[in-house]
């Protein structure tokens, strides 16, 4: 018996990223790293200097005869449709025609023999414009009637506005919060190699392979088979590269397929931020009824999101928005709509937790006013408004696998909470300039996309001769570990190492039609389309096996690195010599899709989301009055990812998203000119976080006794959105230590980023 065989990179197993070495040593090739064709071009774009006006006149002179350029496009050069809109609402164009409706659109691209020509050359545009009036943010769009970029949604459960006035306690707000810039090591980027006939072929850093082919083949005019994408992995993307690398894509090919030569197109980090969407910012209006116990009885709210100037994906981001904004909390009676605002800036887009954190971190600002009025510690009144296996949500699904009280009760045992926040209040109690605070807040997500049709991937499996095997699948690698955990479920079917497994890029020539990495799915769609191919040959090698070796089939079983026939272990590689000696199929194509959920928008009902993932944080903070600059002292997370892949991938995936979170509401602020230039476009003027500023204690731990109530892929648990909310502890720890000034009579209300001028505005208002 060959059991006690010791295999590596099974399933939820720590197995180290199969990219880490390379990624640390410099070996991971990226889009940038790979062998450049002889005659490679160089394309780059020139942008908009104006948020919305005519274009009065264009002249391009003095770009096509700079040195190095070999010509110009713009948008009647392209040879079949100028628009790259993810969502079919044909209003976001290649080249700006006629109008620009933002600083920093695309109105040509330069093609040259360098990059540093064709970059000098972009700048030698003469552009002047009729200006016409423009609209930055959402507020401003609503009153100059801007209009909406795509349909708004409303969830009603029950009657809100008949349960406020029922209430024995209501309070209002409004609350502003920022975007955020995706600010991945890689920037945008594509090469395009032409071939024979219409074909062409894409290296492109992306999160959504399939939709660069469609939208290729769409601005070229040919069909999408004529396109091949290719993907081996990004420097990160966060939701930046699911739709807003179409653009470069399209540029590269159609220049590509013009003068038959390669081209790549790679813009400055100051472009790249500039001509570029980000995270959506709002502006909510919210009304909440209470009772005298804390209890939340109705919710009113109004969500105001700067989109852009076009849709991109703004209907799903505000809908989900929506669909977050009860976070943990039961509401009794409720009413929420979005307000997807057109705006002169540039299209905003996905970005991670796809407008769940906006929707969440309203939820949490609700009941800390709550709190405050009743004189409560937050954490009291969370724990009284969570949800009860059994009730609706405002999108009428149920909540059934409700844990929170269990991760609430470990982790406020775990982290002390009690003893410190006492500490926090005796700090705060002796005045001074360094003003403490502390915040236990929970999240919890749904997992799916609300597209019910983005809820399928494919997978492409081979078994060679010698027993090695090759895995290829419709998800794309990011740095998030992707490719390792889907390897890790073939390896646990085979009962093979995962030195065996050999991961391909991503190409649409394997597997088509595939979705994006995104909504947290990656693992769970393309997992389990993994595991069914493997399914597939295992059946296979199952029939083989009993009749070659006569064993009874419900005798066969895979072992580490061997199939057992009856009493008799068989090597892998000597089963699968001769099962293809025998001419045994030993390739699968796999596919999944999710199942039990639906969604009707027009009544606002349905089950969007497979099931939900949880999670809390406990965040202490350190706040000088004097200059509003702060510190993390600590932060303690418990979350739930299921029965995990690999935990070890997990756990930084859960301190990473809580970093990124912390730094969208702390140091990460977009800012515009009254022009409508976006003046944070580079390192210099926008700060994400350091090292430095990490919790000086940070203790992260996955909840190992969770298991999905739904058969997902190994019970396990989506991991790359959730803990991203986890942050809001920081942020309403900030404002516990400001409200302190005023000795908690009433809340710091604080807007989104709360950076150290906004935390000091609010001591000084407080103050008075």
């Amino acid at each position: 018996m060959k059991d006690d065989i010791k295999i590596s990179g099974l399933a939820h197993q720590d197995t180290i990223h199969d990219s880490a070495i390379k990624h640390v040593t410099g070996r991971a090739d990226y889009t940038d790293d790979l062998a450049e064709p002889h005659g490679l071009l160089h394309a780059y774009l020139g942008l908009s200097k104006c948020a919305h006006g005519r274009i009065a006149s264009m002249d391009l002179d003095a770009v096509r005869t700079a040195p190095g350029v070999i010509g110009v496009l713009i948008a009647s050069d392209l040879p079949g449709v100028n628009d790259v809109s993810p969502a079919g609402h044909k209003d976001d164009p290649v080249f700006a025609e006629g109008e620009v409706k933002f600083w920093g659109q695309p109105i040509f691209a330069v093609i040259a023999e360098t990059r540093d020509q064709a970059r000098r050359a972009a700048a030698k545009a003469e552009i002047d414009y009729e200006a016409l009036p423009h609209a930055l943010d959402p507020i401003a769009a609503k009153d100059a009637g801007m209009g909406y970029v795509t349909d708004p949604l409303t969830l009603r459960r029950g009657d809100a506005a008949k349960g406020l006035a029922a209430s024995p306690h209501r309070l209002k707000g409004r609350m502003g919060i920022g975007g955020q810039d995706h600010f991945y090591l890689e920037g945008q980027i594509a090469m395009a190699v032409p071939g024979e006939d219409e074909d062409v072929v894409i290296n492109v850093s992306t999160q959504h392979p399939s939709e660069v082919q469609h939208m290729v083949a769409h601005v070229l005019g040919v069909p999408s088979a004529s396109v091949v994408v290719n993907v081996r992995r990004m420097g990160g993307g966060f939701g930046g590269k699911e739709t807003q690398m179409n653009l470069f894509a399209c540029v590269a090919a159609v220049a590509a397929k013009r003068w038959n030569r390669a081209v790549k197109i790679r813009p400055d980090r100051d472009d790249d931020m500039s001509a570029t969407g980000k995270r959506h910012d709002f502006v909510v209006d919210y009304e909440v009824g209470y009772g005298d116990d804390g209890k939340i009885l109705a919710v009113d709210g109004d969500w105001y999101a700067r989109c852009g100037f076009s849709a991109d994906l703004s209907g799903p981001v505000t809908d989900r928005a929506l669909f977050h904004a009860d976070n943990a909390y039961y509401y009794p009676d409720v009413r929420v709509s979005s307000h997807p605002m057109r705006t002169n800036t540039v299209s905003n887009t996905a970005f991670r937790g796809f407008g769940g954190p906006q929707g969440v971190i309203v939820a949490e600002r609700m009941i800390e006013e709550i709190a405050y009025a009743l004189g409560r510690d937050p954490l009291e009144i969370r724990r009284a408004n969570l949800y009860e296996n059994g009730q609706l949500t405002p999108y009428h699904q149920e909540v059934k696998d409700q844990i929170l009280p269990r991760i609430f009760d470990e982790l406020e045992a775990s982290s002390d909470y009690a003893a410190r926040r006492q500490a926090v209040l005796d700090w705060n109690a002796k005045g001074g300039v360094i003003r403490k605070g502390i915040a236990l807040t929970p999240v919890k997500f749904g997992i799916s996309f609300t597209a019910t049709h983005f809820n399928q991937a494919g997978a492409l499996l081979h078994v060679y001769s010698d027993g090695s095997i090759q895995l290829n699948h419709g998800g794309t690698e990011m740095g998030q570990g992707l490719n390792t955990k889907v390897a890790q479920v073939v390896a646990e079917a085979f009962q093979c190492d995962l030195s065996r497994i050999k991961i391909t890029r991503t190409t649409t020539e394997k597997v088509p039609n595939t979705s994006a990495t995104a909504a947290s799915s990656g693992s769970d769609l393309n997992g389990m389309a993994a595991l069914d191919a493997a399914e597939q040959i295992k059946a296979r090698l199952v029939e083989f096996v009993a009749e070659r070796w006569q064993a009874p089939r419900d005798e066969i079983s895979f072992v580490p690195g061997h199939i057992r026939a009856g009493g008799r272990d068989i090597p892998w590689t000597e089963v699968i010599g001769a099962a293809y000696a025998a001419r045994i199929h030993l390739s699968a194509a796999g596919f999944y899709k999710t199942p039990d959920i639906h969604w009707d928008r027009a009544t606002g009902r349905g089950r969007p989301f497979y099931y939900f993932a949880y999670g809390a944080a406990v965040a202490e903070v350190s706040v000088d009055t004097l200059s509003g600059e702060y510190i993390i002292d600590r932060a303690d997370v418990l979350h739930d990812v299921g029965r995990s892949l690999n935990p070890a991938i997990d756990k930084g995936q859960v301190e990473g998203a809580f970093v990124q979170g912390t730094g969208w509401l702390t140091t990460e602020e977009l800012w515009w000119n009254e022009k409508g230039e976006l003046k944070t476009h580079a390192p210099s003027t926008y700060k994400i976080p350091l090292a430095s500023d990490r919790p000086r204690i940070f203790n992260v731990k996955l909840a190992d006794w969770s298991e999905n109530a739904e058969r997902t892929i190994k019970r396990s648990k989506a991991v790359g959105e959730p803990p991203f909310m986890l942050g809001i502890s920081v942020f309403e720890a900030i404002n516990m230590a400001v409200a302190s000034m005023a000795d908690y009579r009433e809340p710091a209300r604080i807007d989104a980023p709360a950076t150290p001028e906004r935390v000091l505005m609010a001591v000084e208002r407080l103050k008075r």
